[in-house]
């Protein structure tokens, strides 16, 4: 069964695992980095994105062309994929294709652990996609990667811990 198959109740209970909501699980200071007029330039774009509200738009205009500024950020001593397998263990159903992987390793050949998962929303349906974020989080701890979610005009965070899934949605 592919992430994408996961409800939230199917994963939680698949899992084990505990909800904790509006619990802020971040440093409380991160250094703010600017971006390239390169990575400015494609923001422009947007409100555009925004307005079309596919998840083809989305990862055209913010997710890869961030993804790639990071890369850069890092002298490309980290791997970026999109579309890529992530199949850890396809017995209980830890299988299928993410949206985004971001790699510590510079290789671009294989995923390799630790990593950031990136699942894109489409048409910003975050409720309906939750189950297949939980289950990409669960696989990326199982292989020692970490999970990140973000949609286009709301930011979500997700996190999963042990047995605790924190949800903390930021307006």
């Amino acid at each position: 069964m592919p992430y994408s198959q996961f409800t939230i109740n199917k994963v939680k209970q698949d899992f084990h695992l505990s909800t904790v909501e509006g619990v802020r699980f971040f440093p409380d200071s991160i250094e703010r980095i600017t971006p390239s007029f390169r990575l400015q330039g494609i923001l422009d774009d947007l409100p555009w994105a925004n307005a079309v509200d596919t998840e083809k738009a989305r990862s055209e205009v913010i997710i890869n062309p961030v993804l790639l500024e990071v890369r850069r950020i890092f002298n490309s001593s980290i791997s970026v994929f999109s579309g890529e397998e992530f199949n850890v263990d396809a017995s209980i159903g830890l299988n299928g294709v993410c949206g985004f992987l971001l790699c510590r390793s510079p290789e671009q050949l294989t995923v390799e652990a630790p990593a950031i998962v990136i699942v894109e929303a489409k048409k910003s349906d975050l409720k309906s996609l939750l189950g297949q974020c939980i289950a990409e989080m669960v696989a990326a701890q199982n292989n020692s990667y970490f999970f990140h979610f973000q949609i286009v005009s709301k930011r979500d965070y997700l996190k999963v811990e042990k047995s605790t899934f924190y949800y903390l949605f930021c307006t």
